[in-house]
C-alpha cells in the first residue's frame, strides 16, 4: 500500500502495480483531464476503487466519476455537522457489512446526496428519524458497491472524523470495501478492447499549414485531399510531395459569412469524376449547389461543365449564418445545410422575430421557421445524371409542395454548420451554433446554447422558437417592447407576416446534446467559454477491417464531435437505438486549433482541418491534421518551434526539437531539411539556419527511432516581409469602463518596410474601431464589425497602388466617372460589390460612356471585392465608423443596468507587401469591462467552491439563477490581470447566513496569496442577506492578479458567499 498528494502519478505505469485506488476525503477538482483519462482506463482495466466520505464531494464536472462513485454531496447539517444517527444494515451478507450489527450507532459527519445512481447496491442506509438535517428522506443511502466500466467501486459515508479511524467496526467496514474492490487480486488488463488506448497512441501530423480560412474536407480516390477555403481557392494535398496546390479559385460572394463553403464527392466519383459545391453566387443573392467534373488526374476543374442543381436564395444586406456542410449518405442522396440567414445583433441575444416592417433580415420566423424557404435547414435530394434533381421519400414534406419545399429533410436550424451522416443507421448529425444571450430572461426566454443534434428522421429542430431540449422562447413584439406566452414545442404556430408557407408547424425536436456559455448541468464535460459545436462522424471499426492502423475498437459506434472554439473532441457513446449513454475526451491533453471539419479515411484513421485563432483572416495555425493510431511500437512524435516565423531577409531562425518525444524512450536521430529535399541540412536536435533569401520555405523534422519508425513535422517560414506591429496606448485604467467616462488613446504601428505612422503609413490606412458588445465578448461579432472598416482601409491602399487615378478621382469626372458617382449609381445595390469587383478584373465598358474599363486580371477576386467594397462605402452616411489613430472616446453606448457588456478595442493594418511576400496583416485587440465583476468569474480558485442559488433558495434576494463563490476559509479566488491605476475603492457584494456561514474577513492581495494587502474587508458582524461591503484600498498603479482571500482564526467553515467585486475610482463613503 503506498499513499500520495500527487496526482501525476495517476498514469499507466504507475497504476498498473496496483488493484485498488483509495480517494480519502478528496474534494473538489484533484485530476486533470489527461489524469482522468488514466482513472478511467485502470478501472476499465479491472481496477478497483473505493472512495470515503468527501470522495463524493469531488470531480462534480467529471460524469464518468459520478456514477463510479455512485452519489454526489448535497448538503450536510450544521451547528454542529458532526451529530450521533442510526444506521440500518441491508444487506447482511456482503464483506465490508457482515460484521456490524442490524442497527450501527455512531458519530459522524452525515452527507445528503444528489444524483444517486440508481445501478448500485445499497449496503447501509442512514435513518434519518435518529438525527437532525436529513434530506433524502427513507432511502438514504451511507455505503453501496457496484460493478463498473469494468471494474469496482465501493463508497462509505463514513470516515470524516479522525475517530472514526479507531473504531474497530468502521475499520473492518472499510477493509471489507477495499477487498471487495480489489476482487481476484489479478493485476489489471490494460490489453482489453473496452479499455480506452493511451493519448499517446494517437500521433498527430500538420500536413498543410498557414490556410486562408478553410472549409471542408474530402479524400480522393488516389489518396490525396481536397479542402475548399472560404474566399474561393479550391486545394488539393498530395502526401507526395508534402505540400498542397491551388487548383482553382472560385468566384464567391465572400460578404459577411458568405463564400466557398462546403464539398462533397459523388458516390460514383471514380467512374464519372463529379464533385459538388455549395458556394455564394459572386453577382445574385443566393448560394448555389453545383456539380462540376474534375480532371482524370484529379488536379483541375472543368469550370465549363458546371451543372447548378439548386439556389437557395438569401438576403446581403444584414448579417449572419450561411451553413454549407454537403455530404452524401450511404443511399445516394444529398445532404446540404443552410443558415438562418438572419441579423443576430439586435435581439439581445435571444430569438431573433422582429416582425416589424422593413424587418425581415431580423426575423428567423421568415427563414428558419418557414416552410417555403431554404434558409436555416438541412436539404435532402437525390442528384440526377443530368445536373436536376429529384426528392426522395421520407422528406418533411409532400412531394408536391403543397406543405412546404420537398427539399427540406430538417427545418429549425440557426447554423447547421457541419453535418455528418451516420453510415450505417442514416441518422444525421449536425452542430447548430446557438444565440448569445449569458443568462436566463423571466420575460424573453432561456439563455443561447450550441446544440449537436440528431435526426432519426426528418422533423423541426425548434429555431427560433425553442433552443437546447426544447426551452421555449417567448413570443415578442419588438414594437412595443412587451412579450406574451411561451411558444409551444408540441404546437409550434409561426405567424410572422414574413412567413411564407405553413402557420402549424411540425412538432419540436429536442436537441442531442446542448450547453450554454456557463457550465452545462446535463454535459458538465464540455466545459464553459465560448461555443462553436460541430458533428463529426461515427465510427465503425469493421469497416475497417483490413487496416491495423485503424482506430481501436473502444470506438466502435461512437460519434466524434467538437468545437470549434473550445478546441476540445469529444468521443459520445450511445446505446442500440441511437440514445445518448455519456461522452469522454479525445486526446484530452491536446488542444485543438479551431477544427471546423473532420473525416475518416478509408484506412480507419482521422483527418482534420482547423480554421485557425483569428476570425475572417489567414492564420498560421489554421492547418490540415492527420491522426493516426499507433498499436505496436509507437513511432516517436515529431514537433518542434522556431523562434521567427516570418520576417525580412537575411533571416536567421533559432529551431528547437525539445517537444520531440517518444513515448518509448528511445533514442532519436534528426534530419532538417530548410530548403528542400535534396540534402539533410542539419542532424542537430536544435539548428540555427540563416535564409538568405526572400521566398516561403517548407521546414521539414524527420525523426526516427532505432526501429526505423519516422515521424515528420514541417513549417512554412516566410522570408521577404515583416509582421507589422502595433499597440495600444491607453490614459489611465486599461482594464475598466465607466459610465460616461472619457478615454484617451492612441495606436502606435510601425513596421519594417513601410515606416511608421506618418513616416511612410498613412493613417488612413490603420483601422480604429470601439465596439460595444453587450452580452459580452463574441469574437465573432467584433470581427465582423471591425471586418468593415478594415475592408476600407486595405481597399483605399490597393486603389492608392493601383492605376485607377489615371481615370478616375474622388469627386470630379475624368476619363472615368468619380468614384463618388459609382457610389451613388450602386449605393441600393445589394449585388453590387461582386459587379464591380468582377468590373475590375475583366474590364468593360458602355456604361459610362464610349471608353472601354481597363482589365486588372492579377488582382484576385478578394482583392477587386475589398477595393469595391471602398469605393461603395464612400457613398454610405451610415455604417461602422472609424477612428483616428489617436482620439478620444465616451463610454456612452452601455445600458447601466447591463453588466455583462464588454468594449473591445481593435486595431489593424496590412501593410504593402515584400519582396516574394504578399501583404501581412496583424491587429491588436484592448477589451475594456464593466467595472462590476461577477464573483464566478474568477480564473482560479483554491478551497473555495462555485455554487448556482436561485431566487427561492434566497427568498428572493437574487432575481435569478446566479452563480456565487463560497468563500472557505484559508481559501482564495484569483482574478487576473486587473489593472489598478486610478481604482481608490473595492466593494464586495456578500450573501450572509448565519445557519450557514461563520463570518470572518476577506483580504485583497496582489499577485499571489501572501501578497502585498490593498483591502480588507471585516466580516464578523454581518446581518443576514444580501449586502455590500466596501473599503478603501491602497493606491496601487499597473496589472495585478487579485487573490480574494477569506480567513476566520476561529472555524475552519465557510466564512460567506461572494456574489461580486465592484471597482470604483470613487473613495468609498460609510455605506454603498
Amino acid at each position: 500500500m503506498d499513499t500520495t498528494e500527487d496526482a501525476s502519478v495517476f498514469e499507466e505505469k504507475n497504476l498498473k502495480n496496483y488493484n485498488v485506488v483509495v480517494f480519502l476525503s478528496t474534494t473538489g477538482n484533484i485530476l486533470n483531464d489527461v489524469q482522468q483519462l488514466e482513472f478511467q482506463r485502470f478501472i476499465q482495466a479491472g481496477g478497483g476503487f473505493v472512495g470515503i466520505h468527501a470522495a463524493a464531494d469531488t470531480e462534480y464536472e467529471w460524469p464518468w466519476y459520478g456514477k463510479m462513485v455512485g452519489a454526489y454531496f448535497e448538503s450536510h447539517p450544521n451547528d454542529p455537522n458532526v451529530r450521533e444517527a442510526d444506521i440500518t444494515r441491508i444487506d447482511k451478507t456482503h464483506i465490508s457489512t457482515k460484521m456490524l450489527a442490524d442497527t450501527w450507532h455512531r458519530n459522524d459527519e452525515w452527507y445528503n446526496y444528489k444524483n444517486i445512481n440508481p445501478e448500485v447496491t445499497v449496503l447501509l442506509n442512514l435513518d434519518e428519524s435518529s438525527y437532525q438535517g436529513g434530506t433524502n428522506g427513507e432511502n438514504h443511502p451511507i455505503a453501496w458497491y457496484h460493478e463498473y466500466d469494468g471494474g469496482r467501486a465501493w463508497y462509505t459515508g463514513g470516515g470524516h472524523t479522525p475517530e472514526s479511524f479507531l473504531e474497530t467496526e468502521f475499520l473492518e467496514h472499510l477493509w471489507g470495501g477495499i477487498q471487495y474492490a480489489a476482487g481476484d487480486g489479478k493485476p489489471v488488463n490494460y490489453n482489453l478492447e473496452t479499455v480506452a488506448p493511451q493519448e499517446s497512441r494517437f500521433i498527430t501530423q500538420t500536413l498543410d499549414q498557414n490556410l486562408d480560412e478553410p472549409m471542408e474536407l474530402v479524400m480522393l480516390p488516389d489518396g490525396k485531399l481536397l479542402f475548399v477555403e472560404r474566399k474561393g481557392a479550391i486545394k488539393v494535398y498530395d502526401g507526395k510531395i508534402k505540400s498542397s496546390t491551388v487548383i482553382h479559385r472560385m468566384q464567391v460572394n465572400t460578404k459577411f459569412e458568405d463564400g466557398l463553403l462546403g464539398v462533397a464527392l459523388d458516390p460514383n466519383f471514380i467512374e464519372n469524376r463529379w464533385i459538388y459545391f455549395y458556394y455564394a453566387d459572386p453577382m445574385e443573392s443566393h448560394q448555389n449547389l453545383s456539380r462540376f467534373v474534375m480532371s482524370s488526374d484529379f488536379m483541375s476543374i472543368d469550370t465549363t461543365s458546371e451543372k447548378v442543381l439548386l439556389t437557395v436564395t438569401t438576403q446581403r444586406e444584414k448579417c449572419c449564418h450561411a451553413g454549407g456542410s454537403v455530404e452524401f449518405d450511404s443511399n445516394g442522396l444529398l445532404y446540404v445545410s443552410t443558415g438562418d440567414n438572419t441579423n443576430p445583433f439586435e435581439s439581445d441575444g435571444f430569438s431573433p422575430s422582429d416582425e416589424r416592417p422593413g424587418r425581415a433580415p431580423f426575423d428567423a420566423q421568415g427563414s428558419s421557421a418557414n416552410t417555403n424557404d431554404l434558409r436555416g435547414k438541412i436539404l435532402r435530394i437525390k442528384p440526377e445524371p443530368d445536373g436536376t434533381y429529384s426528392i426522395p421519400d421520407g422528406n418533411l414534406f409532400p412531394k408536391d409542395g403543397s406543405q412546404g419545399r420537398p427539399e427540406i429533410y430538417v427545418m429549425g436550424c440557426r447554423n447547421p454548420f457541419r453535418i455528418h451522416i451516420d453510415s450505417h443507421t442514416g441518422f444525421v448529425y449536425w452542430g447548430d451554433v446557438g444565440p448569445d444571450a449569458r443568462q436566463d430572461s423571466m420575460n424573453l426566454g432561456p439563455r443561447g446554447h450550441d446544440e449537436v443534434n440528431q435526426a432519426r428522421k426528418a422533423g423541426f429542430f425548434g429555431w427560433p422558437y425553442f433552443v437546447g431540449n426544447n426551452k421555449p422562447y417567448y413570443k415578442r413584439d419588438f414594437a412595443k417592447q412587451v412579450t406574451y406566452q411561451a411558444f409551444d414545442p408540441a404546437q409550434p404556430v409561426n405567424e410572422s407576416p414574413n412567413n411564407t408557407g405553413i402557420k402549424q408547424l411540425p412538432p419540436a425536436q429536442p436537441a442531442f446534446i446542448w450547453y450554454p456559455y456557463a457550465n452545462s448541468d446535463e454535459f458538465p464535460l464540455v466545459g464553459d467559454g465560448g461555443r462553436n459545436a460541430m458533428a463529426g462522424v461515427v465510427y465503425y471499426a469493421d469497416d475497417y477491417k483490413d487496416n491495423p492502423g485503424r482506430f481501436p475498437r473502444y470506438y466502435d459506434k461512437k460519434l466524434f464531435t467538437y468545437d470549434w472554439i473550445r478546441g476540445w473532441i469529444m468521443s459520445v457513446s450511445m446505446d442500440e437505438e441511437g440514445n445518448f449513454k455519456s461522452m469522454e475526451r479525445f486526446m484530452p491533453s491536446h488542444k485543438f486549433s479551431n477544427p471546423v471539419d473532420m473525416i475518416m479515411s478509408p484506412n480507419g484513421d482521422m483527418y482534420l482541418l482547423e480554421y485557425g485563432t483569428k476570425w475572417f483572416a489567414q492564420n498560421l495555425d489554421a492547418r490540415l491534421v492527420r491522426i493516426e493510431y499507433i498499436s505496436g511500437n509507437r513511432k516517436p512524435v515529431a514537433a518542434f518551434e522556431a523562434d521567427k516565423i516570418l520576417g525580412a531577409a537575411p533571416l536567421t531562425v533559432q529551431f528547437s526539437s525539445a517537444k520531440s518525444v517518444d513515448f518509448d524512450n528511445d533514442e532519436l536521430t534528426y534530419e532538417w531539411y530548410f530548403e528542400g529535399f535534396d540534402a539533410v541540412q542539419s542532424q542537430e536536435p536544435n539548428p540555427t539556419y540563416t535564409f538568405e533569401k526572400p521566398g516561403e520555405y517548407s521546414v521539414h523534422l524527420i525523426i526516427k527511432d532505432p526501429s526505423g519508425a519516422t515521424s515528420e513535422k514541417a513549417m512554412t517560414i516566410s522570408v521577404g516581409n515583416e509582421m507589422p506591429q502595433l499597440a495600444w496606448n491607453i490614459q489611465g485604467n486599461s482594464t475598466f469602463y465607466w459610465d460616461n467616462s472619457p478615454l484617451s488613446y492612441s495606436v502606435n504601428v510601425s513596421d519594417k518596410e513601410d515606416g511608421t505612422i506618418g513616416n511612410g503609413i498613412d493613417e488612413q490606412a490603420v483601422a480604429v474601431t470601439i465596439d460595444y458588445l453587450e452580452r459580452g465578448f463574441d469574437a465573432n461579432e467584433a470581427a465582423m464589425g471591425h471586418q468593415e472598416v478594415a475592408a476600407f482601409s486595405i481597399g483605399k491602399q490597393l486603389m492608392d497602388r493601383s492605376d485607377c487615378a489615371t481615370c478616375h478621382q474622388m469627386n470630379e469626372k475624368s476619363i472615368g466617372p468619380s468614384y463618388l458617382q459609382v457610389a451613388e449609381k450602386y449605393k441600393k445595390d445589394a449585388n453590387a460589390v461582386s459587379y464591380l469587383a468582377s468590373k475590375i478584373i475583366n474590364g468593360g465598358g458602355g456604361v459610362w460612356g464610349e471608353r472601354a474599363m481597363a482589365a486588372h486580371p492579377k488582382l484576385t477576386p478578394d482583392e477587386a471585392s475589398q477595393m469595391a467594397s471602398y469605393i461603395i462605402s464612400l457613398g454610405q452616411q451610415a455604417g461602422k465608423k472609424k477612428l483616428p489613430a489617436v482620439g478620444k472616446y465616451v463610454f456612452n453606448q452601455h445600458k447601466p443596468t447591463h453588466k455583462e457588456g464588454k468594449y473591445i478595442l481593435t486595431a489593424s493594418y496590412t501593410d504593402k507587401g515584400g519582396e516574394k511576400m504578399g501583404a501581412l496583416t496583424n491587429n491588436q485587440i484592448k477589451v475594456l469591462r464593466n467595472p462590476m465583476i461577477p464573483a464566478y468569474e474568477a480564473d482560479n480558485i483554491h478551497e473555495v467552491s462555485k455554487f448556482e442559488i436561485t431566487p427561492e433558495q434566497t427568498n428572493g434576494a437574487v432575481k435569478e439563477k446566479t452563480e456565487i463563490i463560497l468563500g472557505n476559509a484559508e481559501g482564495y479566488a484569483v482574478y487576473k490581470n486587473i489593472d489598478l491605476t486610478t481604482i481608490r475603492s473595492i466593494s464586495l457584494t456578500v450573501m450572509f447566513n448565519s445557519q450557514y456561514f461563520t463570518g470572518g474577513a476577506v483580504e485583497i492581495s496582489l499577485d499571489k496569496p501572501d501578497g502585498a494587502v490593498i483591502a480588507t474587508f471585516e466580516a464578523t458582524a454581518l446581518k443576514n442577506g444580501l449586502q455590500q461591503l466596501a473599503t478603501n484600498v491602497t493606491e496601487t498603479s499597473g496589472v495585478h492578479d487579485l487573490y480574494v482571500r477569506f480567513s476566520n482564526e476561529k472555524s475552519d467553515g465557510t466564512v460567506l458567499a461572494l456574489l461580486g467585486l465592484k471597482f470604483s475610482q470613487q473613495k468609498a463613503g460609510t455605506s454603498l
